[in-house]
């Protein structure tokens, strides 16, 4: 199994864009558009806190199983 981010998923659904979310992450904006663009780059679990903060979930709402390819 890997991992998949859905920051953008959920960002989406909470109405923000890469650069509002990075605002309100306190997440540098480059860092946020690798995660926006790549779901399945490896992140730090201190900017996936405070991503999850920002659009207030819980950290494991980010995270999703997918098989390998």
């Amino acid at each position: 199994m890997a991992v998949r981010l859905k920051v953008k998923e959920i960002a989406e659904q909470k109405g923000l864009n890469i650069s509002t979310l990075s605002r309100k992450s306190d997440v540098g904006l480059s860092t946020v558009r690798r995660l926006w663009h790549d779901p399945r780059r490896h992140a730090d679990l201190f900017v996936l806190e405070r991503i999850a903060k920002a659009l207030e979930v819980p950290v494991t709402a980010l995270i999703e199983d997918v098989p390998d390819d």
